[in-house]
């Protein structure tokens, strides 16, 4: 038999194996993956949920300085922040833990979770004595102090209250 005439041919390599189907083990990590960006997107969500009570005071606390700057009244001013201040808190702390504290106490509370003491010992002071004053002659000084006071109220306010507050 002659070799030529013989009807081989060339050997034939199976297709490439596909990507699609996956394997059963990608979809499993597909579904690890997936279940944790829902979990990372929930947090995420409650998080901001949770910070909703502070960015609504600190655009009312934007408001109340503007209303400041354009009518200088310092007692006014003293007033609103007391009333923000008071209402912000009460949306985070306990209201049996906070709505009753009154003067010296209520000031050392605010400082509670601060790197400072801006109310007990420092310009937050004044939310206390501010809307009894009489408008001073040095009017510099008193719009020095309830710029002050306005910067100590943004500092609670921007501070996230810490676990367990006495």
């Amino acid at each position: 038999m002659d070799p030529t005439q013989i009807p081989l041919r060339d050997l034939h390599l199976p297709a490439e194996i596909g990507w699609w189907p996956l394997a059963p083990g990608w979809w499993v990590i597909i579904a690890i993956l997936a279940a944790g960006l829902c979990w990372l997107a929930y947090r995420a969500f409650l998080r901001w949920r949770a910070g909703r009570a502070r960015r609504v005071a600190l655009r009312q606390l934007a408001y109340v300085a503007a209303e400041y700057q354009s009518t200088g009244n310092a007692s006014d001013l003293a007033i609103k922040l007391s009333e923000l201040l008071r209402r912000a808190v009460l949306a985070y702390a306990p209201r049996a833990q906070v709505a009753g504290l009154t003067g010296r106490h209520w000031l050392v509370w605010l400082d509670c979770g601060l790197e400072e003491p801006v109310f007990a010992d420092g310009p937050g002071q004044s939310i206390e004595s501010l809307p009894y004053r009489v408008p001073a002659e040095d009017r510099e000084s008193l719009r020095a102090e309830a710029e002050a006071l306005i910067e100590a109220v943004r500092i609670r306010l921007q501070t996230p209250l810490t676990e367990g507050l006495a």
